[in-house]
């Protein structure tokens, strides 16, 4: 965090910090496009290489517009410390890379993000890592599956695509006093929303080309932390590594935070109207959102969380050709398994998102056939509506013949 802005409100920061002006004087945030720096002499270059001088030295570790970005965020989150990546799952890894080592184990909720299911179970089990999936609000489960070699606790809040919510300050008083940390995936909420540091949380994830970004234009993770010991292990692993997040992504992302407070709210406010029209729909079976008081996480979302966020799902009565076909009436939502965008998208879960983990697994995570999700944009609510009851109405004029 820049310390000319760190005693700012939220909102300021947003805008703020992270921004250091060149000697040209630019209000706008400048984007450092280079591969290389050049230095001053010889002797310079050796002492930057060394760690002995501060400075730029390759833009796969040290970039001043993903410096900005990584400050903003840090600084959003509550923390002095961000690494940037090029995607979340990308950053997933780093973490991974940094902390663990053949025979550790991971506790992680069951209702992860697909590819975040098969990083544990199929690219670091090779390795020697354990995974142990358990569901997200039973405290019980995450206390029975410790074991000596636990060392994550690894969840989102809310969940992707059920919209769980974990009680995270109990969560951090599992790992007390043991050499586990707790990490959570803020890609649904955003700091605008929720900041799990002050629950207790270790470090904290994000897909920054989700709502960081905000109009779906690039591919970005990070890693923030409070504590200096693991930003030195991820920045080694970037450094060495190199799953790095371009100057030009960066740049986007930088400025995308600038409304991402403003967006949150309005993403929010939408998806609360159209969580409530579906639960007035005879076609639906089910609907999933923190910000409905029928919810059973709703109590803890509101403690934890300043908004509902604008994630939306829901069961159709019948299976996966009832959910396909209201996916496919819909003429204004994009059909896509992205979120975070202003425009508003739908998928079928089982079937994109979590379509490579097994049948067992999507069981466990309460995916179902019948499940759509919609992240809801900021288009008029009525068009939303509008577009989504197309299909829906289908569906009972065929349940009726």
């Amino acid at each position: 965090m820049t310390t000319e802005f760190s005693h700012f409100s939220w909102s300021t920061l947003a805008i703020r910090a992270g921004q250091q002006r060149t000697e040209e004087g630019e209000h706008s945030d400048p984007l450092f496009a280079t591969s290389s720096f050049v230095f001053k002499s010889a002797a310079s270059a050796a002492a930057r290489f060394a760690e002995e001088e501060v400075g730029n030295v390759y833009s796969r570790f040290t970039n001043p517009t993903v410096r900005a970005f990584e400050q903003r965020l840090a600084a959003l989150e509550g923390a002095d410390y961000c690494v940037a990546t090029a995607s979340g799952m990308a950053a997933i890894l780093t973490l991974s890379l940094a902390l663990l080592k053949n025979g550790d184990h991971i506790i992680a909720s069951a209702g992860l993000f697909g590819s975040t299911v098969s990083l544990f179970t199929k690219v670091l089990s090779p390795f020697g890592v354990e995974v142990t999936f358990v569901p997200l609000s039973d405290l019980d489960a995450w206390r029975n599956a410790l074991k000596t070699s636990t060392r994550l606790l690894f969840l989102e809040t809310p969940s992707n695509p059920l919209s769980e919510v974990a009680d995270l300050e109990a969560l951090a008083a599992i790992t007390k006093n043991r050499d586990c940390l707790l990490v959570v995936d803020n890609c649904y909420c955003t700091p605008a929303l929720q900041q799990p540091l002050a629950l207790g949380a270790d470090i904290v994830v994000h897909s920054a080309t989700k709502y960081l970004d905000g109009q779906g234009r690039c591919i970005g993770g990070a890693l923030i932390t409070r504590d200096k010991t693991l930003y030195d292990k991820f920045f080694n692993v970037l450094r060495t590594a190199g799953p790095t997040m371009s100057p030009f992504n960066a740049w986007v992302f930088h400025k995308g935070m600038e409304t991402l407070a403003l967006r949150m709210r309005a993403h929010s406010e939408n998806a609360i109207k159209l969580a409530q029209w579906l639960q007035t729909h005879s076609a639906i079976q089910e609907v999933y959102y923190p910000g409905l008081d029928s919810s059973p996480g709703h109590l803890l979302a509101r403690k934890q969380q300043t908004g509902f966020g604008a994630i939306v799902s829901f069961t159709v009565a019948g299976g996966r050709q009832s959910a396909w076909q209201v996916i496919d009436s819909t003429q204004l939502i994009s059909i896509t398994a992205n979120l975070g965008d202003v425009k508003t998208t739908i998928t079928h879960p089982a079937s994109t998102t979590h379509s490579r983990i097994t049948p067992e697994q999507r069981a466990l995570a309460g995916i179902g056939e019948n499940l759509l999700r919609v992240a809801v944009g900021l288009e008029d609510i009525d068009d939303i509506i509008n577009d989504l009851g197309q299909g829906l109405d289908q569906l009972v004029v065929s349940e009726r013949a």
